[in-house]
């Protein structure tokens, strides 16, 4: 077991990372497995922590799931069960993407409320009001979103755009029977994917306007899925690579990229100073003659992402000048800031917004991650502070970065786990 990752001072990086596939594209790619008639193979899968958890969960509702290498096959053709239970649910919250497609397929299921990373409540309401709107009968029960009833089809605008919410009622609205509308969807790449698997796989899909889509249930028919399916590339992987390469004013390289995924990230970039050279599915960024401050606001896809913001407020910390960021998704996503205060950064918080006063001179302490992306944004402020940082509950990155600790060593980071010793 892992007590803390250790960081010492690593001021210039320089190489390639190969970039791994986005699990937030193939975590609803796995859960809509279950509206499939055949096997399915997953190729580019990540081996992380919530990618293995949600194979898990799978196995208990009765499908055979091998995931190694880099790939994934699972087979839900003798899949019974229809209760996600909440010991696994409770480690991760997008496990409650099996609700969409579990209705879609037996109507009726049982989902424990979701539990996850501490960076807002991210409540799950828009999903079940939008299976109501469906026909869904919906009651909460012993900490269980009880659902029954198949999915009947309808109109359904969502008040705030949701990306797993989108994801829930697209897999809901492929097996209903009748026809639904979709209106102020999420535009995430990884929304995109899933809308092309299940188009492939004979879903009738039509985009109506740019946050508008209609769908025409199969009417409880299981769908031939294609397969293999390759999960598209991580951008927010990417990007903290890229964020390595910019605290440390140093090359850094990645690739196994679809920059178009990424050009929001690398406009900010851009607009600090550092040059972003690409080429085919490669992005290198180049040092900035000076560390430009930024201004940053979170927002949806395609504006500036918010599994973003902790590592662009790391970058901040380096640059000459004030920078201001913003976060409009989630209202407990400062969570970083008091570490990094604790590493000698200077960021106070004016409502939603983190004012950052840079440069400051980081030197190392333990610091606490509450959350995958603040994992990472410490790692980077680790990289730059003198001495040593020693970052704990380190757990939360393993749910989000594969083989994270060597691509870091292989950029030129000095880092290592440290385990609890042998009893």
């Amino acid at each position: 077991m892992y007590r803390f990752l250790k960081i010492y001072h690593s001021p210039k990086l320089g190489g390639t990372v190969q970039i791994s596939g986005a699990k937030n594209s193939a975590l609803p790619l796995m859960a809509a497995t279950i509206l499939a008639k055949n096997r399915v193979e997953l190729t580019n899968l990540p081996m992380v922590a919530d990618i293995k958890t949600m194979g898990k969960l799978l196995s208990r509702l009765g499908a055979v799931v091998d995931l190694k290498n880099g790939k994934g096959v699972i087979d839900t053709t003798s899949l019974t069960g229809t209760t996600a239970t909440y010991d696994i649910v409770k480690t991760m919250r997008a496990s409650i993407l099996v609700l969409g497609s579990l209705l879609g397929r037996f109507g009726k299921c049982q989902v424990s409320l979701p539990g996850g990373c501490a960076i807002g409540a991210r409540p799950v309401d828009l999903h079940l009001r939008g299976l109501e709107q469906m026909g869904v009968s919906i009651r909460i029960g012993g900490g269980y979103i009880i659902a029954e009833g198949y999915p009947t089809g309808g109109e359904i605008y969502f008040n705030k755009i949701t990306v797993t919410g989108t994801e829930n009622l697209i897999m809901a609205a492929a097996m209903g029977k009748g026809r639904s509308k979709l209106i102020n969807i999420a535009l995430e790449p990884e929304v995109e994917q899933l809308l092309e698997v299940l188009k492939k796989g004979g879903v009738e899909i039509r985009r109506l306007g740019e946050r508008e889509v209609e769908i025409e249930g199969s009417w409880g028919e299981l769908l031939p899925l294609p397969t293999p399916i390759e999960i598209i590339p991580d951008r927010i992987e990417g990007g903290t690579y890229l964020a390595a390469g910019a605290i440390a004013n140093s090359p850094v390289k990645i690739k196994g990229v679809l920059p178009s995924h990424m050009e929001s990230i690398l406009a900010k970039f851009r607009e600090m100073g550092f040059g972003i050279r690409e080429k085919g599915d490669e992005v290198e960024l180049l040092p900035a003659r000076r560390i430009e401050p930024v201004e940053l606001i979170t927002a949806p896809h395609p504006q500036f992402p918010t599994d973003m913001q902790a590592q662009f407020m790391a970058v901040a910390t380096q640059a000459t000048g004030i920078s201001y960021i913003e976060e409009r998704l989630f209202e407990n996503r400062f969570m970083h800031v008091s570490e990094l205060n604790r590493l000698g950064a200077k960021i106070s918080i004016r409502g939603r917004v983190a004012v950052v006063e840079g440069p400051s001179r980081l030197i190392g302490a333990d610091v606490m991650a509450t959350d995958l992306r603040a994992s990472s944004c410490l790692v980077l402020a680790g990289l730059v502070a003198r001495g040593e940082t020693r970052v704990h509950r380190i757990y939360h990155l393993f749910r989000g970065y594969e083989d994270f600790v060597n691509k870091f060593q292989q950029l030129g980071a000095k880092m290592e786990l440290d385990f609890e010793p042998t009893p």
